[in-house]
């Protein structure tokens, strides 16, 4: 767990457990809803139950509490694809996006991720947080097109 101090509010970095499902399953769809306004609210209720009983539970995933708060969440697919990174709504532009990448930044070495292309402001923060673009490509599931990024942490 790490612990960081802002003010009066105290904050860490822990693993996901179980009892931290609801306030995750929250957050995404909130988060999802505001980030992807391109894409229909159906297709995120049809997910929702996937992410829920599939994916999270298969991923190895970190949470951001404040104040007894969790306030955002990063999941790790095969120690090394950022499945999810979403931050609540009322939390964004406040470090918090930052803070879970570099904490997962220092667990993995090579991480990759996609984004969906539309989604500008993700793709900047992902481009400031030193991910390049190696390929574009149509999501198969919901037919827009995102962009593969990789990170690595290795000089060349």
């Amino acid at each position: 767990m790490q612990n960081c101090v802002r003010g009066e509010s105290k904050m860490y970095i822990r693993k996901f457990t179980q009892e931290d499902i609801d306030a995750v399953m929250s957050i995404w769809f909130r988060s999802t809803m505001v980030g992807h306004p391109f894409i229909p609210e159906f297709y995120w209720r049809c997910n929702y139950n996937i992410v829920k009983k599939e994916y999270i539970p298969n991923s190895k995933t970190f949470v951001y509490e404040e104040n007894d708060s969790i306030k955002a969440f990063i999941s790790i697919v095969d120690d090394s694809y950022i499945g999810a990174l979403f931050v609540d709504p009322t939390s964004q532009s406040k470090g918090i996006g930052k803070m879970l990448l570099d904490y997962v930044k220092k667990e993995y070495n090579d991480l990759t991720l996609s984004v969906y292309k539309d989604n500008k402001k993700a793709y900047r923060f992902y481009e400031k947080a030193l991910f390049v673009p190696i390929e574009e490509r149509k999501n198969e599931d919901s037919g827009f097109m995102e962009v593969l990024m990789k990170y690595t942490s290795r000089e060349i």
